[in-house]
């Protein structure tokens, strides 16, 4: 039939159209086999082209009605009109459309219109959209062709069923290698972001009556986003562009919006996308600096009320990462291995940093504050909740982390093992199944430092458990490495196995709960029983026990670890006590002389050993005894209470523990009789650490003093109130003092930094709370009078407050304290409390006028107290922040009872707040003498430490906030380290209810009063508002203190004004609601600014002194003319985008800047430049007198300060003219002449002084006047600085 209608005759042309329009409908039928179908196909593709335009635009206007009709069922012939349409569009003749004609390229956009724009039926709706999605991709479309297609199919997403996307979405992806790549993706993930939005709002409210609007149900969405980001993920395999266009758009977006940038599906893409391939670095680097300058913006918005009021709601990056986490539960194994890259990514480029030659700061125990440390923090939660949601990868995760902790064994490596423990803590099964890896781990334990191995071992003590074999091959590596050479292997040795003793009780009769740790598995269950079999575990501990006691001949250190562990393992395992206690008397025994009046009682000399010309600590006796102590008290507490049911065993028991008894005793008794010269130490015994008898007696007197505190535990915990046992309480401590004071007399000669660290205090954080409580807050009738032998001393109350402050300072520096229960946080946080509520009562109600002043020898109890108090309120903020509510309750001594339920923090805190402005206001009411700078300063830095518990929204706040107003404006303080702490405090209160600009201003008058100005003639208006400033503190502590907040609200101005220029840059669709924020935005940044100029106008009409004043002025005020500056670019770019006019406030900012800075600005830096000049011929004055040599020493000395101090001037009037340059062009953009408020500025490389150009003329003759400069260079003081100014400008210039 084709053969026989050629295209050159009319008939044939009909023929052939006749045969088309029977094909398609006939192809379409599916009647037909699908090879016949092809077949067909083909033939009247390849005769397609032959037609003549007509004919073609008569076909295709035939297949757009049969696709709006909807009858097409398996879209074959589609590949037939994209074929026509391409043969349209390179037709050439003119076709008639409607009433007028086109040709055949206009034709075919037509049709495509047509075709996009048609409302069909919907059933078809996906076949269409994949119908002419094909087709676009086999059609030669133009670029708008292109993108209307794009955005039309895009819109119809949301009509659409949800499992319809995906095919959708990856026909438009492998559309998009024609162009409009950023409209795809964008469109995609916007899409996906409502979709998640409008799903969490549903999960927020409670099931809606009405169900028409609730749309997907939860799995299936996350399935179909799942395929869609595969799908996106294999098109990026194949098109390395869209993934660069990607990254592009995403970097874009996250400058103007954080929120949309980076919602958990596009989050999760960004993964999926890292995970093979190039762009991994890229993606990570940009996730990165997007969580971290997320963590900075959140830490600055905190900050500053003025911030918090333009932006109420606030972006966090950290929970759409871990709402990822979840997402990826629903079978996105494609996001897993990404997330585990990122999470260990963070990790490592955030880690704890470990200063120069320092021991690594470790600030796991504290609230981080830093968000470097918020982002190292993500990266664990991340690892962790991956863990849990991701069977498969599990074993993965745990590899890389036990490889991290061996490997950074340099670095700190806390964190990795906090995430360890809390892996193994949410599955130790898991861990079972890869116990091979932890076992290698245990391998390498001899090369670790100490407290990694310490760290370790307790992260994966919940497995010893569960697996015998771990607990197995983990003894023979700990007994391998108790005969080590290495220190460090012996003593990871014995960390070993005190952990193993700690945990495996011999006590057959365990609860049943804690035999079957909510482990599912049977066969862990059995291996969980054979591990509690008490006859086994006693002989293992036994063997352990065995080990332990040769370490009892190794070093000072080996012996220490063993001494300081042994209570724990007493306390959990009391089965050993026996064992443990026979072993602490046998080692005593070395060293203790029974003979009754033998003194000293105890052989100093057996602890020390020399080798070669040095001597070492080879026992350390005192923790030895505290050891004994301890476990003794222990031992009689616990066993006599269960005494009655084991009679039989107790006979050989209790001969040690009457041997024990009757050994303290009788060391108390000789070490009260003890004189300092029977230890050979006296006054005039040598102490320095240079030669070996020095540091013997060093090592003695440290010895000596532990054993003295020891025994004072000891007497006071079995004494009873017993005035005798106090007595010797006394007598023990007169020894210990005696000592003490020694020491710190010889430190303080031969002023080694060594000698004034106090010696760490052997008592136990439990007994100095007992102890305190005991000596201050005590009012029972029976104690009276054996506490008044103690309340006596002065010097021994002053030692009791000491010791608390030292063990709270060594809480708030490490967590944890020597002694018992030094470890658990729980027994702290009470002792914590019961310390605070004796001190506080100390202090409140003693102060410290009344002491009596007695020897002027170090601090009075008063000030420790309160230092004890500014100490301890700082530790429970880092590390009790949860409990802070529990802690202001138990300092409330007057509801001790009350209800634990709703604790009001603000309130409790505000009274402890009262309490301490008392105090603050008795100091500065007290007489001129009477005034104490040190107390001053710690009261205010307490009161600064409590506000932060305040809510800045309270009512109490708002007091607070007045009252600190009103101390500043009425006390005149000349103390210039209380005016700082207490006007920073203003500051930092200020910030959180309103910006701080106009209390600036006020400051600012008041410098300006004080120090006059710079032209001598004017007289400042003498309007003081706050006492605080005056001649004392004026300068340079409040003008810098002022000028330091002016920089930090400088800086949140900057920060707005890249907000705003992003915000300026997005032309959404939602463009009213971003201009109404743009306006505010505006407003503040033109407000703050105004004030801050009105601030830097008083500054630069001030006399200030030369120095850090003048240098940090003019930097500042560099700093205002570059935010002035990227204000003025801002309004450029908005005038480039729309053709809006300035705001009014803006030139009446422009004008402010013009009369009241630049000109100021101009007449200070002369200023400078003369004060400058005055130090130069002074120095000149002085040389004319001095020799030849040391004058040019003198005046390269002079003239490099006053290089070093003119250095920021070239800025500052570069800064200045840029501002100028671009107001320039703002004026022309915006037609509004904004230069008409500046003034010219003066010309600064050439400067001619009139008034003594006069004198020089009248002096001479007019012919030699151009010559004068040059021959009288030194005749007048101002001279040599209009010479030289040029000569430094150039210099500078190089």
């Amino acid at each position: 039939l084709l053969q026989g209608s050629p295209c050159s005759q009319r008939s044939g042309v009909l023929r052939r159209l006749q045969v088309y329009k029977h094909c398609v409908p006939l192809v379409e039928s599916g009647d037909l086999h699908l090879g016949k179908v092809s077949e067909i196909i083909g033939l009247l593709m390849l005769e397609a082209r032959q037609l003549p335009g007509h004919a073609l635009a008569e076909l295709a206007t035939l297949f757009v009605d049969v696709i709006k009709g909807g009858s097409l069922s398996n879209g074959k012939s589609l590949e037939l009109f994209s074929t026509v349409l391409t043969a349209l569009a390179s037709s050439k003749e003119s076709l008639a459309y409607g009433k007028g004609e086109l040709n055949g390229e206009e034709f075919k956009k037509q049709l495509i219109n047509t075709l996009c724009s048609s409302k069909y039926v919907p059933l078809c709706r996906l076949h269409h959209a994949l119908v002419r999605l094909k087709i676009s991709q086999d059609i030669p479309l133009s670029a708008e062709e292109l993108q209307f297609v794009v955005e039309k199919v895009l819109r119809m997403f949301s009509k659409l069923d949800l499992q319809e996307i995906p095919p959708l979405v990856y026909q438009l992806l492998l559309l998009s290698a024609k162009g409009s790549k950023k409209t795809v993706l964008e469109g995609i993930i916007v899409f996906f972001n409502q979709l998640d939005k409008r799903q969490k709002e549903e999960q927020g409210v409670p099931q809606s009556v009405d169900l028409e609007v609730a749309t997907t149900p939860l799995d299936q969405l996350r399935h179909v986003e799942g395929t869609v980001i595969l799908h996106i993920v294999s098109v990026i395999n194949l098109d390395q562009d869209l993934g660069e266009e990607l990254i592009r758009h995403l970097k874009t977006e996250q400058q103007k919006d954080p929120g949309k940038a980076l919602c958990p599906f596009s989050v999760a893409l960004l993964l999926s996308v890292a995970v093979k391939h190039r762009l991994q670095e890229q993606i990570f680097d940009f996730l990165k600096t997007s969580i971290t300058r997320s963590c900075k913006d959140l830490q600055f918005l905190q900050a500053s009320k003025f911030l918090q009021d333009l932006f109420p709601q606030q972006y966090d990056v950290t929970t759409v990462i871990l709402e990822v986490v979840k997402n990826s539960a629903f079978g996105w194994d494609h996001v897993t291995q990404g997330l585990v890259d990122l999470g260990f990514s963070l990790m490592e480029s955030y880690e704890p940093k470990k200063p120069f030659g320092g021991k690594a700061a470790d600030t796991t125990y504290g609230l981080s504050k830093m968000p470097a440390q918020q982002a190292c923090r993500l990266g664990a939660s991340i690892l962790l909740e991956t863990f849990k949601v991701h069977e498969p990868i599990r074993s993965d995760i745990l590899e890389q982390v036990l490889n991290r902790v061996l490997t950074k064994a340099a670095s700190p490596v806390s964190h990795f093992i906090d995430l360890l423990s809390n892996i193994v803590v949410s599955a130790p099964l898991v861990l079972q199944t890869s116990s091979s890896k932890v076992t290698e781990t245990f391998d390498n334990l001899s090369f670790l430092p100490i407290d990694t191995v310490q760290g370790l071992l307790r992260a994966v003590q919940p497995l010893l458990k569960v697996s015998m074999s771990v607990r197995d091959s983990l003894i023979l590596v700990l007994q391998k490495a108790i005969f080590s050479r290495q220190l460090d292997a012996r003593k990871a040795a014995v960390a070993g196995f005190l952990l193993l003793l700690r945990n495996f009780k011999i006590l057959g009769s365990l609860s049943s709960s804690q035999c079957s740790q909510v482990i599912g598995a049977t066969q862990v269950q059995a291996d969980v029983h054979a591990c509690y079999n008490s006859a086994a575990n006693e002989a293992f501990c036994l063997e352990i026990l065995g080990s332990l006691r040769r370490c009892l001949s190794q070093q000072a250190d080996v012996r220490l670890m063993l001494y300081e562990g042994f209570y724990d393992v007493l306390r959990r395992n009391s089965q050993l006590a026996s064992s443990i206690m026979e072993t602490l008397l046998s080692q005593i025994k070395q060293y203790y002389l029974p003979q009754p009046d033998l003194l000293p009682p105890l052989k100093l000399e057996g602890c020390i050993m020399a080798q070669g010309d040095q001597i070492f600590l080879q026992e350390p006796l005192a923790h030895l005894l505290c050891c004994i102590q301890h476990c003794l008290a222990w031992y009689k507490s616990t066993v006599h209470l269960c005494q009655g049911a084991e009679d039989d065993e107790e006979e050989e028991d209790v001969g040690f523990e009457q041997n024990f008894e009757e050994m303290l005793e009788s060391v108390t008794r000789r070490m009260i009789k003890s004189e300092l010269e029977d230890f050979e130490l006296d006054k005039s015994a040598d102490f320095s650490l240079s030669s070996g008898v020095g540091v013997k007696n060093n090592i003695y007197a440290i010895q000596v003093m532990g054993i003295c505190e020891v025994l004072i535990e000891y007497n006071f915990n079995i004494g009873n109130f017993s005035k005798n046992k106090f007595e010797d309480v006394l007598g023990l401590f007169t020894c210990y003092n005696k000592l003490s004071e020694i020491l710190k007399e010889k430190a303080g000669k031969n002023k080694s930094t060594l000698g004034n660290k106090t010696a760490r205090s052997f008592l136990s954080m439990g007994f100095v709370s007992t102890l305190l409580t005991a000596l201050f807050r005590d009012n029972a009738q029976g104690h009276e009078e054996s506490l008044a032998v103690l309340r006596s001393s002065t010097e021994f109350l002053r030692y009791a407050v000491s010791v608390a402050l030292q063990k709270v300072q060594q809480l708030e520096e490490t967590g944890q304290t020597d002694g018992p229960d030094g470890q658990n946080p729980e027994k702290m946080f009470q002792n914590l409390c019961k310390i605070t509520r004796v001190l506080l009562w100390r202090y409140t109600s003693i102060p410290t006028v009344v002491e009596e002043p007695g020897k002027k020898k170090g601090k009075s109890i008063s000030l420790l107290c309160l230092e004890g108090l500014l100490r301890i309120f700082n530790t429970v903020q880092q590390l009790y922040a949860a409990r802070i509510p529990q802690f202001l309750q138990a300092l409330d001594i007057t509801d001790g009872d009350a209800e634990e339920t709703d604790i009001n923090v603000t309130e409790k805190a505000a009274f402890q707040i009262r309490q301490f402005q008392r105090s603050l206001v008795n100091q500065f009411s007290s007489a001129e003498d009477d005034f104490n700078s040190k107390e001053t300063q710690s009261l205010i830095t307490v009161l600064s430490t409590l506000s932060k518990l305040l809510d800045p929204a309270s009512q109490q706040f708002l007091q607070f906030l007045t009252w600190t107003v009103k101390i500043c404006k009425e006390n005149a303080l000349e103390d210039i380290a209380c005016c700082k702490g207490l006007l920073s405090l203003l500051f930092s209160l200020h910030v959180l209810y309103k910006s701080p600009v106009s209390l600036l201003r006020e400051l600012a008058q008041d410098i300006h009063a004080c120090l006059g100005d710079i032209d001598q003639d004017i007289e400042v208006e003498s309007r003081s508002h706050f006492a605080i400033v005056n001649a004392k503190t004026a300068a340079p502590t409040v003008c810098l203190l002022v000028l330091g907040q002016a920089d930090k609200v400088l800086e949140e101005v900057d920060w707005l004004i890249k907000k705003l220029t992003s915000l300026g840059s997005d032309t959404s669709e939602d463009s009213s609601q971003a201009s109404n924020q743009t306006q505010a935005l505006e407003k503040g940044v033109i407000l703050q600014l105004g004030t801050l100029l009105t601030v830097y106008h008083e500054l630069v009409q001030t006399a200030l002194p030369a120095g850090s004043c003048v240098d940090t002025l003019l930097r500042s005020l560099s700093k205002t003319y570059a935010i002035l500056t990227s204000l003025i670019k801002h309004y450029i770019q908005a005038c480039r985008s729309t053709s809006n006019t300035i705001p009014g406030r803006l030139e009446k900012l422009v004008k402010l800047s013009g009369s009241h800075l630049t000109p100021q600005c101009y007449s200070f830096i002369t200023y400078v430049q003369n004060i400058h000049s005055e130090n130069l011929s002074f120095v000149e004055e002085k040389k004319k007198k001095k020799k030849k040599e040391d004058e040019a020493a003198a005046v390269s000395t002079v003239m490099a300060k006053v290089l070093r101090e003119t250095k920021p001037i070239p800025n500052l009037i570069f800064a200045i003219e840029q501002y100028e340059k671009f107001l320039i062009h703002l004026s022309k953009k915006s037609k509004v002449n904004l230069m008409q408020y500046m003034k010219l500025s003066t010309s600064r490389d050439f400067r001619i002084n009139a008034s003594m150009l006069d004198s020089a003329l009248q002096e001479h003759n007019t012919e030699d006047a151009e010559n004068e400069p040059d021959n009288e260079q030194s005749s007048t003081a101002e001279q040599p600085d209009e010479n030289q100014e040029p000569k430094k400008k150039r210099q500078r210039k190089k």
